[in-house]
């Protein structure tokens, strides 16, 4: 299972630079193709009926968390019966979205119609249909994607969604360029939707063999359930609240341009958080399972300070660098009239940086079934994050959404749940800033020295970015190895450089 982990982050950032590389020439091309507000008008359709999403009630986790523990007290008898009454749960919360996401779909006009055209409000009203189909098929059948990640599959199931990823857009482009628009493109997503469930499905029976048993569900496994999905339910609505809320106020104050330009700004949350999660959430099974045989504070606190030196060292330098040229990469990538969208996206990007690298508290909290703290803070920002956003479009239009949420994101997940980590977890936060703070140096060395440099070649092309990219991309990761990586942190990068040497040149050529 280690070589599964291992295997796991490993592809899941093959799959974040393939999901970046596609971005970088799909976006502009599908842009100069829709136009900047029919792509505002499909994303602010994402964002409306994203709301169906948080309806999956974050079984997911839950179904993770619990055959972690059957395996590891190796009771298949007792997994069989969770399979089946996860199954039934997913069903129901499959149709039960389906009724909620035709009702919002159908009342769409009632929201939009003070900025939308008559033509802009069908259209959106056909997309949110499709999408509200497709989130309800991906809610009702979740639940096999979900079984491969428990047993720690992380090679077939990045493979998958590695595929999906580059099947989509070799779709899309021809469609594009024949004239098709926003609606097909919601169709081909749905369409490839229904292929990957029915991968996943083959996969659970035929390679790993579930059985699906619906009979003596425990009152008691039921009610646990409830209670820990609850919480990530929470979650899921107070993510739909913070990413999502700010694009249908400007959909509904200000149109879709304002939508378009927030979109592309607030995508790059997407990829950071990214690079985030693709270390930590192959760890929830492995924490379940600490937890599961009573692991120590300090065995915990170590594995969220490992994760977190990781984190940093990966976010941190992604970040310094979109600080440094993500102006220019935006204005080359889409256009100067999204220029805006570099400070949205620096707003929401400098506070999140924290919560990234300590994404392992929240795997932590999930693992121990005490998320409930961090959910109602969590509430409490989002909603705070709403109001702040209504009064700030007044003032700084799309620039206040930003500000807005960069601000409740600072409260809530950076203040207080350090406080909470410390003091109720037991984390060992002071060690963990000691470590942080102990890797900044090259952060900050290289800021300055691209701010230094940057200003005297301004890139007019995509070559002069790159090759200023890959020069600050030598200083920093120079920087970082020498003064901030220790020997493990370096292993992981030559380890896998060693083995592909070895297998070059054969043994036989030393003799």
């Amino acid at each position: 299972m280690k070589s599964q982990l291992k295997a796991g982050a490993i592809l899941s950032y093959v799959l974040l630079f393939l999901n970046s590389a596609i971005s970088l020439i799909y976006t502009p091309i599908m842009l100069s193709l829709l136009g900047q507000s029919e792509y505002g008008l499909y994303s602010l359709a994402t964002s409306a009926a994203g709301y169906v999403s948080v309806l999956n009630f974050g079984l997911g986790n839950a179904l993770i968390r619990y055959i972690a523990k059957y395996k590891a007290l190796e009771d298949e008898q007792n997994c069989s019966k969770l399979y089946g009454m996860f199954f039934i749960m997913y069903i129901v919360l499959g149709f039960l979205a389906l009724i909620i996401g035709t009702i919002l779909t159908l009342n769409a006009d009632v929201v939009f119609s003070s900025s939308l055209t008559p033509v802009e409000l069908f259209k959106l009203k056909v997309i949110m249909g499709i999408m509200v189909v497709n989130l309800s098929i991906g809610i009702g059948l979740g639940m096999f994607s979900v079984i491969i990640l428990a047993h720690e599959r992380f090679i077939f199931q990045k493979i998958i969604v590695i595929f999906t990823s580059l099947l989509n857009p070799l779709i899309m482009l021809p469609l594009l360029m024949m004239g098709y628009g926003s609606i097909t493109m919601t169709i081909v997503t749905t369409s490839i939707t229904v292929i990957t469930i029915i991968i996943n499905i083959f996969y659970c029976y035929k390679k790993l063999n579930i059985k699906v048993s619906f009979i003596s569900v425990e009152k008691k496994l039921f009610k646990e359930v409830i209670i820990f999905s609850s919480f990530i339910f929470l979650n899921l609505v107070i993510g739909q609240l913070y990413w999502s809320t700010d694009q249908v106020l400007l959909g509904i104050y200000s149109g879709t341009i304002a939508v378009s330009i927030y979109a592309i700004g607030a995508s790059f949350t997407g990829y950071f958080s990214g690079f985030s999660s693709a270390i930590s959430n192959v760890f929830l099974a492995k924490v379940s399972r600490m937890v599961t045989k009573e692991a120590t504070n300090d065995e915990i606190s170590n594995l969220f300070i490992k994760i977190g030196r990781i984190q940093y060292i990966i976010i941190a330098f992604a970040l310094s660098g979109f600080i440094v040229f993500g102006k220019e990469f935006i204005q080359l990538w889409v256009g100067a009239e999204y220029s805006q969208s570099y400070l949205i996206a620096l707003i929401i990007l400098i506070p999140m940086l924290v919560s990234l690298i300590q994404s392992m508290g929240g795997i932590i909290l999930q693992a121990k079934n005490m998320q409930g703290f961090k959910t109602v803070i969590n509430l409490f920002m989002a909603i705070l994050n709403v109001i702040l956003t209504i009064y700030f479009i007044e003032f700084w239009g799309v620039i206040g959404c930003a500000i807005a949420t960069g601000f409740s994101f600072t409260l809530g997940n950076i203040i207080i749940m350090n406080i909470y980590y410390w003091r109720k977890i037991k984390l060992n936060i002071y060690r963990f800033w000691i470590n942080m703070l102990s890797m900044s140096l090259p952060i900050t060395l290289s800021i300055i020295y691209g701010w230094m440099i940057n200003p005297l070649i301004l890139a007019s092309n995509w070559l002069v970015l790159i090759i200023k990219i890959i020069s600050f991309s030598i200083i920093y990761l120079s920087i970082t190895w020498i003064s901030s990586m220790n020997s493990y942190e370096k292993s992981l990068l030559l380890n896998p450089i060693k083995k592909l040497y070895r297998k070059k040149i054969p043994r036989n050529h030393y003799i």
